[in-house]
């Protein structure tokens, strides 16, 4: 094997070496241009933004504009704006112990040029790597302009250096960021005083030092991200520091549970396999998105303060977890979450829906009533059309079935080899052919039949009776066609 190069490690090595320097925007641009050649994702790990939020980002960057991302929370805005380092060379060259990270052709602070000056071509050169080019800084009212920009070193002074001297400043993140893309996370949380000082560090490529004005032309590509609510006119936003960005790119939330539910993927946290191995089965993972998505839509949730995929990833973990528990107490070896686990979701639901009115006790209630219609929502959306008649009838016949979160996989499984017609609808609902799975399809096809009002359900102990009622079967004794299957919208794969 061919062992690589070593970079030059001087100025003459680095000028014999053929590189060209290039501005910040160039090199991204140029590297854009050649990943859109070559075809492929731009932002591998950026999901459901394919034709919405990356063209538009696509565009900015070709064209070298500033941008600011607006959106909701949880919408991927940071994650966004941190892949961009994907467009950054893998190293470039800078001086040595330079606060800045001046380049070696064109250093802008007066140190680096002395001793360009004083050794010439036989300066040393340090390389600087992709990971380490990106800043970011979370706005708050508290942020200083020391922070983001730099303030007067008092032991600089103390040494006879005069401010209008560069060397006297300690610098912030923003110069320290200098040949690399620097983030402000929520922008309008900046106080107008530090949003004036940014917009004249973007602007006029200087800084005013206790009065004494200090030339800073740093090479910096300066993004920001912001709630819509807030980056208006009327909001907490200076309008020059408003027009100086070219591009405002939104992002919005998953248009579909496939989207969603492929972040969920990604993002959800993992261990490795302990004792048990759970099973999500696909109807308890889009029940999960569909929460969500009912959120997203429900009077009684905050829109303003949006719904972030992290509910999702966080009931889909609490599930997974409820699942592990009851097999690691049951001893089985393969776990899946039910429809019984399903008041689990409390815990992780709270605090992540944010509702128009407060009131004691009513966000248990919200979240009850949104986790009944994405049941239900599933159930119509995998059920529709499937025959059901024969099952039903043996309900109507006396057939009750006993559904709890404690109750071994197995007894499910005896059930549906005694009841035939049950067979076919767990199949219907696309059961796994684990124990655990076939538990997990029953209840869901009991809870969608009594949430279509088909079946009663009672309390039985710790656990629900699924059944028809003496008044259902005294109807269906008299001749009295039974309850239809409600009307739920077509059928349609999770991705759609």
């Amino acid at each position: 094997m061919t062992r690589a190069a070593a970079p030059p490690s001087t100025l003459g090595e680095l000028k014999s070496s053929g590189y060209v320097p290039t501005s910040v925007r160039a090199e991204m641009r140029r590297n854009l241009v050649r990943k859109i050649a070559h075809g492929g994702p731009l932002f591998p790990g950026i999901i459901g933004y394919d034709d919405t939020a990356i063209p538009e980002l696509t565009h900015a960057l070709l064209a070298g504009q500033d941008l600011i991302i607006l959106g909701e929370r949880g919408q991927a805005k940071s994650r966004l704006l941190r892949s961009l380092t994907s467009l950054l060379d893998d190293q470039i060259p800078v001086m040595p112990d330079c606060d800045l990270n001046d380049s070696p052709f064109e250093p802008i602070c007066r140190a680096c040029r002395e001793r360009i000056s004083a050794e010439g071509d036989a300066v040393s050169v340090a390389w600087w790597p992709r990971e380490d080019r990106y800043g970011e800084k979370l706005a708050t009212p508290d942020v200083s302009m020391a922070d983001l920009i730099g303030d007067i070193d008092p032991i600089k002074v103390a040494e006879g250096r005069y401010l209008s001297d560069e060397t006297t400043i300690n610098y912030g993140i923003v110069p320290r960021t200098n040949r690399g893309i620097f983030c402000i996370n929520e922008l309008p949380d900046l106080s107008e005083r530090i949003q004036v000082g940014l917009f004249n560090l973007m602007e006029e490529r200087d800084i005013q030092n206790r009065g004494h004005r200090v030339r800073l032309p740093l090479d910096t590509v300066i993004v920001a991200t912001a709630n819509p609510e807030d980056y208006t006119n009327r909001g907490r936003i200076i309008t020059p520091l408003k027009d100086r960005y070219g591009a405002q790119v939104r992002t919005h939330y998953p248009r579909t549970i496939g989207d969603e539910l492929k972040i969920v993927e990604q993002e959800r946290t993992r261990f490795p396999e302990d004792q048990v191995k759970v099973v999500v089965p696909d109807f308890m993972a889009e029940l999960a998105a569909e929460l969500s998505a009912l959120a997203r839509k429900s009077p009684e949730v905050n829109q303003r303060s949006g719904v972030s995929v992290r509910l999702t990833i966080a009931n889909y973990e609490t599930l997974y977890a409820a699942a592990m528990t009851r097999a690691l107490q049951l001893k089985e070896k393969v776990a899946a979450p039910r429809i019984t686990d399903l008041p689990a979701l409390l815990a992780s639901s709270r605090g992540k829906i944010e509702l128009e009115s407060v009131e004691e006790g009513k966000e248990d209630k919200v979240i009850e009533e949104l986790v009944k219609k994405a049941s239900a929502a599933v159930y119509a959306r995998r059920m529709r059309g499937s025959q059901l008649d024969a099952l039903m009838q043996s309900f109507e016949e006396g057939l009750t079935v006993k559904a709890g979160a404690s109750i071994p996989s197995d007894d499910y499984v005896k059930v549906t080899k005694a009841v035939k017609p049950l067979q076919v609808a767990i199949a219907a609902a696309g059961a796994g052919s684990t124990p655990a799975e076939i538990a997990s399809a029953v209840e869901f096809v009991l809870e969608g039949l009594h949430l279509a009002r088909r079946l009663n359900r009672q309390r039985d102990g710790g656990a629900w009776s699924y059944g028809w009622g003496d008044e259902e079967r005294q109807q269906a004794q008299q001749g009295r066609p039974r309850p239809p299957m409600p009307p739920g919208p077509p059928r349609r794969p999770a991705g759609a």
